[in-house]
């Protein structure tokens, strides 16, 4: 099974949101992405569909995105 991409900034909401994916499917199942420390990961997170983060982009290639933290924009400067 391929593995669900979990992108965040490293704010509060962010991390709340982390611990209750890995809670619900399993670290596992996810690939954590911090977003704030790897900026080069960003454009793929934005070719994905990612608009802000936290944000889960699933298997099949949907993106939900979870809460606001910051836009991708935020998280570009």
């Amino acid at each position: 099974m391929k593995k669900s991409v979990f992108y965040h900034a490293g704010c509060p909401v962010c991390i709340s949101a982390e611990h209750d994916i890995i809670n619900l499917i399993g670290a596992e199942n996810v690939e954590i992405i911090h977003l704030g420390e790897d900026k080069s990961k960003i454009a793929a997170a934005e070719k994905a569909g990612v608009q802000s983060v936290p944000a889960l982009l699933t298997p099949n290639g949907n993106v939900l995105h979870i809460n606001f933290g910051a836009s991708l924009e935020d998280v570009k400067n």
